[in-house]
C-alpha cells in the first residue's frame, strides 16, 4: 500500500524527533478529543511543541490555524511543516 503524501511528510518529521530524541505522539480525536489539533504534539528540552503536516500546496484549515495559534499564545512552538511532492 502506498504511502500517501502527507504521511510521507509525517515519517519525515517524526525521523528528525527521534534524532533528536524527542518525547512525541500522534494525537488521536475520533470524536472525543479537540479537533483541529496538530498532527504531531510534542516536547523536547522543555519546550512543548505542536506540528501540522502538510504535503503540495496544502495548507491548515481555519481550525488548525486557531490551535496553532493557541499553542503559541500558551508560550509553545507550532509550526506547519510543508513538503512538495516526491
Amino acid at each position: 500500500m502506498a504511502m500517501t503524501p502527507e504521511a510521507k511528510v509525517k515519517k519525515k518529521v517524526t525521523q528528525h524527533l527521534k534524532a533528536m530524541r524527542a518525547y512525541y505522539f500522534y494525537p488521536v480525536t475520533g470524536g472525543y478529543g479537540k479537533s483541529g489539533v496538530p498532527d504531531i504534539i510534542g516536547c523536547h528540552n522543555g519546550n512543548f511543541f505542536g506540528i501540522e503536516c502538510k504535503a503540495g500546496k496544502n495548507k491548515p484549515t481555519p481550525l488548525q490555524e486557531k490551535n496553532l495559534q493557541e499553542i503559541r499564545d500558551a508560550g509553545g512552538i507550532a509550526l506547519v511543516e510543508r513538503r512538495q511532492h516526491r
